[in-house]
């Protein structure tokens, strides 16, 4: 008598296999997608955050002169009221309005605000049908 031997069943799990290791490695390329998006908006932050305070160290300047008697000549006076802007962006700027008086100053506006207007799209081609 003569023994046949069998095969050793391997397909099922070499397919279960195949599939763990696509199922990772879809899962791996998904995750360095994600690291490489929140590190360019990291970047994107950091320089948004160092162009604020360049310009917030500007209008503190601008200030300094002013209570020193010294008003530059970008910034609009009425009535002890100086009115100014340092630009932070290409679309923003930081608006200040102060009142000085003496050695006291009152601060009204020292905030960030867009110098340019967004004009939203009025229309976008989603799909055309056939």
């Amino acid at each position: 008598m003569s023994r046949k031997s069998v095969p050793t069943p391997v397909g099922g799990s070499s397919l279960l296999v195949i599939f763990a290791v696509l199922t990772l490695t879809v899962f791996a390329l998904l995750g360095l997608a994600t690291v490489r998006a929140d590190v360019r908006m990291a970047d994107e932050n950091r320089k948004a955050i160092g162009q604020y305070y360049e310009a917030d160290q500007k209008a503190e300047n601008i200030l300094s002169k002013i209570r020193q008697g010294k008003v530059p000549s970008e910034v609009q006076e009425k009535k002890h009221v100086y009115a100014y802007s340092v630009p932070v962006s290409r679309t923003q700027v930081l608006s200040v309005v102060v009142k000085v008086d003496g050695d006291a100053y009152q601060i009204f506006q020292w905030k960030e605000i867009n110098s340019k207007e967004w004009n939203p799209d009025k229309f976008i081609k989603v799909w055309t049908p056939d």
